[in-house]
């Protein structure tokens, strides 16, 4: 599935952005279209007829994390994300939360495990996190499947040794996509459609090689046909 990132700073933007699109899509909100436009604009994709991954990164302490969950449980998105080095006890409570308030027809839940930006080096000497990059990616995801959630945010690269601790069903989300012809813009981490789908990612979340095409359905479909190879 490729979900296009709607990184737009207004609703005007973002619903002229979608209106050439005549078949439902996956879009990403993140926090800079949400922060600016709140529910309303969750409520105008839905009626689009779109689905929803709701990009906010929630990172706090278990209790406040539970609550804003219950908030963004009655908002019928599709998906949510929050940070796995909030620990195993916060991802979980997040999820009785969405359990609680949805039921069997909650979102799916997953983790960030490093953002794509993140290097390296960046990781052990900005960061103070010790170790090889894959090998703590793969633990936060190890955690994240300890709390029950369905599956992280990951950079592809990293995507077969998680699966291959995690195990196939386990859900991986992707950013980091980039066509051969596209800037790599701040991604690090990063490869094409068609390396994805070779890797075995399952969902692949693109932005800019979309949203600033000359013409962004082309892009998308072209983007879908390499991921999808249809």
């Amino acid at each position: 599935m490729v979900i296009v990132a709607l990184d737009f700073e207004n609703k005007e933007k973002a619903l002229s952005f979608l209106k050439p699109f005549k078949e439902p899509m996956y879009v990403k909100v993140g926090m800079e279209l949400f922060y600016s436009e709140g529910k309303e604009m969750i409520q105008e994709i839905k009626k689009m007829g779109h689905k929803i991954f709701l990009d906010l990164k929630m990172h706090d302490i278990p209790n406040t994390v539970s609550s804003c969950m219950k908030v963004l449980a009655n908002l019928d998105v599709d998906m949510i994300n929050l940070h796995a080095a909030g620990g195993i006890k916060m991802m979980h409570e997040a999820l009785l939360a969405l359990e609680e308030v949805k039921g069997k027809n909650r979102p799916l839940l997953i983790a960030v495990t490093q953002l794509t930006s993140t290097s390296q080096d960046v990781m052990n000497q900005e960061l103070m996190i010790q170790g090889n990059l894959e090998e703590v990616v793969k633990h936060y995801a190890l955690n994240a499947k300890k709390a029950g959630l369905d599956g992280v945010v990951c950079s592809p690269l990293e995507v077969q040794s998680i699966k291959k601790v995690c195990g196939k069903e386990f859900i991986t989300v992707t950013p980091g996509i980039r066509p051969l012809s596209s800037n790599t813009d701040d991604q690090v981490r990063i490869t094409t459609p068609t390396k994805a789908r070779e890797i075995g990612c399952d969902y692949i979340v693109v932005g800019r090689p979309i949203t600033k095409a000359p013409d962004p359905v082309k892009a998308y479909n072209d983007i879908c046909y390499e991921f999808l190879g249809k």
